[in-house]
């Protein structure tokens, strides 16, 4: 996905320039009225209360990240999805907007191709298809047609990883996590002339899929894979894919580990850098992605395998020793887990750090933003931009069902308008 590019216009106050020679008097002074009115309106709109409880929470700043406008700053809320913006800022902190992650291919001594994945995010059905291209023509050039097994090393994330807030539903942000996954462990099926196919065609419907397809009894729809299923999904489409291309895979795919004398054949890299990463997750709000990337990070600072606990350490470590924010509560990456807790006031904070990569935000109009959306929560939380180019950030947090989610945000545009 191409990235959005990034709007280099200057931050900050542009004083207004002064006429010269002998205009001066009324006309010297409309500049100074019409920011005066301006002004006047915005007091006027912020002093009327836009929720008069707790469950809401407000905050309107200008450009520097002063207040124009906040109700309830200080009370932890429920941030739901506006959570990836702090776990993309921990991404981009530690990983570096460049990073790409890698996948190794390794080859024994009875010919067995060993896979070792490092928690790639958008390795995808494309992303493995031209993997097992190269790959053939490497195995080719040594003289190697035929290979044993393919065996999935995914020992960089720990087994069995539970995000808190998941459950065992087909929606995808219930998918499992892990080292080696792809298309994020689901699959997207439809029907056609009474057979089921994939829905995206790059995608072949393996048979232990078509089998959980069969067994939905739907006629189109998403299967989400188990956390045992997960485990060697991608090996098998890479095996689907070398066969393809001509090498004959002799027994099946199975699990296991690079040992010390194996061979390292290919390294690949992702097509997507870290920067392209977040800014998917931020377009589809992709949970997935969100913890694939707080895992990796946790890995990476306190060394494999990667654990949630490692994860949300990091991630806490990097809230306050980095952005000096206390006491706000962290269970997981995505913000799928009801127990997460922070303050408009700390997500203003994030939003002051997380200004330089706004373009990666949604946007609409004059707003770069990303929504959180539970039963009973809807938070927004982003950037109106002015007419003079400056980025005010905004928070709108709402944890009871009814509490005039899209009034506030209409109230907050309006205040930015009149600016």
């Amino acid at each position: 996905m191409k990235s959005i590019s990034t709007d280099n216009r200057p931050e900050g106050d542009n004083p207004t320039e002064t006429p010269g020679g002998a205009r001066g008097g009324a006309t010297a002074l409309q500049p100074v009225l019409s920011l005066f009115l301006a002004w006047a309106m915005v007091l006027l709109i912020s002093s009327r209360t836009f929720a008069s409880t707790g469950s809401v929470g407000v905050i309107l700043a200008d450009s520097r990240g002063e207040f124009l406008h906040e109700e309830n700053p200080d009370t932890p809320f429920v941030p739901a999805s506006t959570l990836k913006i702090l776990t993309s800022l921990l991404a981009l902190h530690h990983l570096g907007e460049n990073h790409r992650f890698p996948t190794e291919i390794f080859l024994d001594g009875s010919d067995n191709l060993i896979v070792k994945g490092y928690g790639d995010p958008m390795l995808t059905s494309e992303a493995i298809q031209k993997m097992a291209e190269r790959l053939a023509g490497s195995l080719k050039k040594k003289g190697v047609n035929k290979i044993g097994s393919i065996v999935v090393d995914d020992t960089y994330f720990q087994h069995g990883i539970t995000i808190p807030g998941t459950g065992t539903t087909s929606n995808p942000y219930d998918a499992p996590v892990g080292a080696f996954c792809a298309n994020f462990n689901t699959v997207l099926f439809a029907m056609a002339k009474s057979r089921y196919i994939s829905a995206e065609p790059q995608t072949p419907l393996l048979p232990f899929v078509l089998d959980r397809i069969k067994a939905s009894g739907l006629g189109r729809g998403r299967v989400i894979l188990s956390d045992k299923e997960s485990r060697t999904y991608a090996g098998r489409l890479l095996k689907f894919f070398l066969e393809k291309n001509g090498i004959t895979i002799t027994h099946g795919v199975t699990r296991g580990r690079v040992g010390k004398e194996d061979q390292l054949m290919e390294r690949f890299f992702s097509s997507h850098t870290v920067e392209e990463d977040i800014q998917n997750l931020l377009l589809f709000s992709n949970n997935f992605m969100a913890n694939q990337l707080l895992l990796a990070c946790g890995a990476k600072v306190f060394s494999p395998p990667a654990t949630l606990e490692k994860g949300v350490r990091l991630l806490n470590k990097f809230a306050g020793e980095t952005l000096n924010l206390k006491g706000i509560v962290i269970k997981e990456g995505s913000g799928l887990s009801r127990e997460n807790r922070i303050t408009p006031r700390q997500m203003l904070t994030i939003l002051m750090a997380f200004k330089p990569h706004r373009s990666l935000m949604k946007i609409d109009g004059n707003e770069f933003y990303k929504t959180g959306t539970m039963n009973g929560i809807r938070c927004r939380a982003g950037f109106f931009e002015t007419k003079d180019g400056k980025a005010c950030p905004f928070v709108i947090m709402v944890n009871t069902p009814g509490r005039g989610y899209d009034d506030i945000r209409q109230k907050l545009q309006t205040m930015i308008t009149k600016m």
